[in-house]
């Protein structure tokens, strides 16, 4: 493909003329995340025509780039100087996935219930909106905002609100000193640990329950100050797993190449249960794979569990996802996410009109409806 000498302008050129038709737009990027949401359609909207580091001031621990940066370039400039996107953010490929995806997606790994979502490290975007208009909001610190926190917004609105252009995230150091611990135990005793250990001053960072190879095992990964997480090692006990094959096991967990998830049956679909970290064990058709302390379940469940699922997370507190479908007829049957409550829903759908009133950004990729 021969690339336009002004890729912005030949995508905002894309985005006029299809206001003018009202032809939908398919926003993507390396296209990791293309099981995720509704079925996707329209003309494709390639973002890795915008790729590149803006700026990158390490000391002041932000990071600005196109918004088809590949997450690796990203990472490994970010390790050089000692630093990292906390958040985890999952690839679910080798090499394709892009800012803009990780960000449009919202979705973050496993250390997503001690150091925060992708949002909470959100500091300024530039976009265009559904009128060809290219526009900047916030920018390169955190401050106050009064109204919508445009930036925020943007993480996790699945490309609905607009095209992404350029994004600023805030970035951190990498720990001084890292651990990861096993233990066998079911998965009541793990959520009765976890729940006990973050009423304590730990050095959490992620958890994963799993029932391994037959046995329960608990995973817990310790991150802070040498101290910290020394002391934590003594006082929890378990078994210290050596660091370099841990690291490759967190990595796995974060991109879905667990055998766990790898092991998922044909007729199977993946949901993700998002719900308290105090929740219960849940009665699920499978034994689930357990992040963020308790507060995220994975489970493998045939398509008339559905409705089960959905009632269980929203009896505890949360809410369910049907996060790969095991056919595109499932993911048309069924809607991917729970269906928002009418005030919520009437703010989602005056926000799609503002942002994109002709409705071409991601047709029905969060919803059916719009």
């Amino acid at each position: 493909m021969i690339r336009d000498s002004d890729p912005l302008a030949h995508l905002i050129n894309q985005v006029r003329t299809a206001a003018g038709t009202g032809q939908p737009l398919r926003i993507r990027g390396g296209g990791t995340k293309d099981f995720y949401g509704q079925a996707l359609q329209g003309d494709l909207l390639d973002t890795t025509w915008l790729r590149g580091v803006v700026s990158y001031e390490p000391s002041e621990l932000v990071i600005t780039m196109l918004a088809g940066t590949p997450l690796v370039e990203v990472e490994a400039l970010l390790a050089e100087h000692g630093q990292c996107l906390p958040f985890d953010p999952p690839h679910f490929g080798t090499g394709a996935a892009t800012v803009g995806g990780a960000v449009a997606s919202g979705l973050a790994g496993p250390a997503r219930a001690s150091v925060g979502g992708v949002r909470d490290f959100m500091l300024g975007v530039r976009l265009v909106n559904g009128k060809s208009e290219h526009l900047t909001f916030g920018g390169q610190v955190m401050k106050n905002v009064a109204g919508y926190d445009v930036s925020r917004l943007m993480a996790g609105a699945l490309g609905t609100l607009g095209l992404l252009t350029e994004i600023s995230l805030k970035v951190l150091p990498v720990a001084p000193a890292e651990a990861t611990l096993r233990f066998e135990c079911s998965q009541a005793q793990a959520l009765q640990w976890l729940n006990a250990w973050g009423g304590q001053p730990l050095p959490l960072n992620a958890s994963c329950w799993v029932n391994d190879a037959g046995v329960g095992t608990l995973y817990l990964r310790l991150r802070g100050a040498v101290a910290a997480v020394d002391g934590a090692c003594k006082t929890l006990g378990g078994e210290k797993k050596d660091n370099a094959e841990a690291a490759a096991d967190w990595q796995a967990c974060r991109n879905q190449t667990l055998p766990w998830f790898a092991e998922r049956a044909p007729g199977l679909d993946l949901w993700r249960l998002s719900v308290p970290q105090t929740a219960p064990v849940l009665d699920l058709p499978d034994e689930p794979l357990i992040e963020w302390h308790g507060g995220q379940r994975w489970v493998r469940a045939a398509a008339e569990h559905a409705a089960s699922l959905r009632a269980q997370a929203v009896a505890a507190g949360g809410h369910a996802t049907l996060f790969i479908a095991d056919s595109p007829g499932n993911k048309r049957a069924a809607a991917c996410f729970d269906a928002l409550k009418p005030p919520l829903d009437a703010i989602h759908r005056q926000l799609k009109h503002e942002f994109d009133p002709a409705g071409i950004f991601n047709r029905g990729r969060m919803s059916p409806s719009w």
